[in-house]
């Protein structure tokens, strides 16, 4: 699973890219809140200038007022969605992200929240969506959010991932209680991402098995919010996602050893963010 976040990357090439790597599923960051309630989803970042349209062909037909957030000519990343589905991949929208408000914070019209996520969902007709939440010790955005994607799941099937920081302790108390609320209220919630920042290459020996025993106990805490019988039933819904700070901080064996672990724990999946690695790391990661 590849992540791109197209306000810092606007001339991501997905079809491209795809050919070049392999990785055929990518989430796009980052949808947030505007409009004068909170309710209109728009991609953070400047908007773009019109591109060809999703589909590959001509531009989209601008809206009177040229501010739709959602016209996939406003994104020249997700403009190319349809290129990428022409190879057999897909996208999922990542809504909310560090520093940014999602719409669950101040989307509050009743109704609002779920009709914007359907907006998103429909102008880019994606079978999965992404939230990198940043709101858990908001009680009553965790509530509206849960809510909202349980309507929406009534609705049609829709794959939902959470994706929050990983800690040396796991999930803080407050993500774990959002968790807990979302499953409560009737929400599926299929994979739980751990942004995993990844120590130097400098730090003390030991590194991934520190990262490792972070994991595990994050793979308790959800199975216990999640209420799952056998706490072994949460890895596979666990994707992992380190966040390098430098290009030397994953070596080749490390990487070696993390796709064997997510082999191994049958993990949803396994991605990088942050600063690229070398060419040979990427590739063990992509074809372990």
């Amino acid at each position: 699973m590849g992540f791109v976040d197209t306000a810092r990357e606007p001339d991501f090439d997905l079809s491209a890219e795809s050919r070049r790597t392999g990785v055929r599923h990518y989430l796009l960051g980052h949808l947030v809140a505007g409009g004068d309630d909170g309710c209109a989803p728009k991609w953070a970042g400047p908007q773009a200038t019109l591109q060809p349209g999703a589909d590959g062909g001509d531009p989209p037909a601008p809206d009177a007022d040229r501010g739709d957030p959602l016209d996939p000519g406003d994104n020249p990343v997700a403009n190319r969605i349809g290129r990428l589905r022409a190879l057999g991949g897909d996208v999922a929208p990542t809504f909310g992200g560090p520093g940014v408000e999602e719409l669950a914070v101040t989307c509050t019209r009743p109704g609002g929240l779920a009709a914007a996520y359907r907006r998103v969902v429909g102008a880019f007709d994606v079978k999965a969506v992404d939230f990198e939440v940043r709101d858990s010790e908001d009680g009553a955005a965790v509530l509206r959010r849960a809510r909202a994607i349980r309507a929406m799941q009534r609705e049609r099937p829709l794959r939902v991932s959470f994706t929050l920081p990983l800690r040396p302790y796991g999930l803080n108390a407050a993500d774990v209680a959002m968790l807990r609320t979302t499953h409560k209220a009737g929400a599926e919630i299929g994979t739980v991402n751990l942004l995993a920042d990844m120590e130097s290459h400098t730090a003390p020996s030991g590194r991934l098995r520190r990262l490792a025993a972070a994991v595990q106990l994050a793979k308790d805490q959800i199975a216990q919010a999640q209420d799952l019988p056998d706490r072994g039933q949460a890895w596979r819904r666990i994707a992992l996602t380190p966040v390098l700070a430098g290009k030397g901080d994953l070596s080749e064996l490390d990487a070696r050893t993390l796709a064997g672990y997510a082999a191994r724990h049958g993990l949803a999946w396994l991605s990088l963010r942050g600063v690229p690695p070398s060419p040979d790391v990427a590739r063990i990661l992509r074809d372990p």
